[in-house]
């Protein structure tokens, strides 16, 4: 991100400066999505599709992992969650985060600058300390016990296209757990990784095994792949195909949730915009032991939208990691032409020909 500016907890603007949203998600537990504005700040990308997402992550943590959504030690047998009466998550979020942009975004536009959009990261956590206080949690408090705190900062997005703006991957690690939910606590558990990372490596990816690719830490990752003829059917759902012009001896393929990976807002919206236009799709964990039919590749998260991959390196052995460095590893690489593939500009175009149909204004918010 381009620059922090403010944060509000609650809808209160904090007196001090706001931290760079890295640190913010490391202090605080919780569910959280980051989404930003296009159109020159007019608009914000996939609004309802954040909302859902994040009502989506904080109930399955309060119903699954409630120590990754509350502010310490609690878990699913508190008798102060079974205190607490069902809560209706979407309205909650709602209500809550239209709270927040209301008093932020007159703040975020005095000081947005050209040429730059705004990102905001929602964040809501479950304060312990507020249920101790409560024998017992009815209706008209349970919304008091979750804080939730919105990040706003300066965003100057990458130029699709260009070529020098490609991404280079690098595998180094295992996919997460509770991957279904989006929570802070990642950015802490991932730190671990970076010391595998090769100084040109921007983004890293995740493997169980050293050959399914999951996805990234920060990203969905999706590659066009020749269909090998030899390959019988291994079982994976494959989606329904429109004919149409596009050839069907390839295949877009990216790992199943099944397999334990994110739900990006970004990566729902491409396999529905394949879907909808004829593009084969198969949610499937891209095999590095197959990457010579590997023909074009992208990530994608709710910032980036669609990057396209130049490089992708893996160790040359998985198990050997252990506590090695990035500079004790083997590699292999798979490079990919310059700049993005016929493909990924199509499938770009229309994620954001989609993202203009489902446009929210920022000046909904100034009401």
């Amino acid at each position: 991100m381009s620059g922090s500016m403010f944060i509000f907890v609650n809808g209160v603007a904090s007196p001090t400066s706001a931290p760079p949203v890295s640190k913010l998600l490391e202090s605080h537990p919780g569910a959280y999505t980051t989404f930003r504005t296009h159109n020159d700040g007019l608009e914000f990308l996939f609004w309802e599709r954040h909302l859902r997402r994040l009502a989506n992550s904080a109930r399955i943590l309060f119903y699954s992992c409630p120590k990754l959504l509350f502010q310490s030690g609690i878990n699913s047998n508190s008798v102060a969650l079974h205190q607490m009466k069902p809560l209706e998550w979407d309205s909650f979020i709602q209500s809550s985060v239209n709270d927040s942009m209301k008093k932020a975004i007159p703040c975020a536009l005095k000081e947005r600058r050209n040429e730059t959009e705004l990102a905001f990261t929602a964040l809501v956590s479950g304060n312990l300390k507020k249920l101790i206080q409560n024998e017992k949690v009815g209706e008209e408090d349970i919304h008091r016990v979750f804080d939730m705190r919105l990040h706003v900062s300066l965003y100057a997005p990458l130029v699709f296209g260009v070529r020098t703006n490609g991404a280079h991957l690098a595998v180094v690690g295992n996919g997460r757990k509770t991957a279904n939910a989006k929570y802070s606590n990642w950015v802490r558990m991932r730190k671990p990784l970076e010391k595998l990372r090769p100084p040109s490596a921007t983004e890293l990816l995740l493997s169980n095994d050293g050959d399914r690719i999951l996805e990234g830490c920060l990203t969905n990752f999706f590659v066009l792949c020749h269909k090998d003829s030899l390959e019988e059917d291994n079982g994976c759902t494959e989606k329904k195909l429109v004919k149409s012009k596009y050839d069907h001896s390839i295949e877009l393929q990216t790992a199943p949730i099944s397999d334990g990976v994110l739900p990006g807002v970004i990566r729902e919206v491409v396999i529905e915009v394949c879907l909808r236009i004829g593009i084969p799709i198969r949610e499937v964990a891209p095999s590095w032991s197959k990457r010579h039919l590997w023909e074009e590749a992208f990530i994608t998260n709710s910032l980036r939208v669609l990057q396209h991959v130049e490089t992708i390196r893996v160790p040359s052995s998985w198990n050997s990691l252990g506590s090695k460095t990035w500079k004790d590893v083997m590699w292999e690489e798979k490079r990919f032409e310059e700049g993005p593939g016929s493909i990924t500009v199509l499938i770009q175009e229309e994620v954001m020909r989609r993202a203009n149909l489902e446009g929210h204004p920022v000046a909904s918010f100034l009401m």
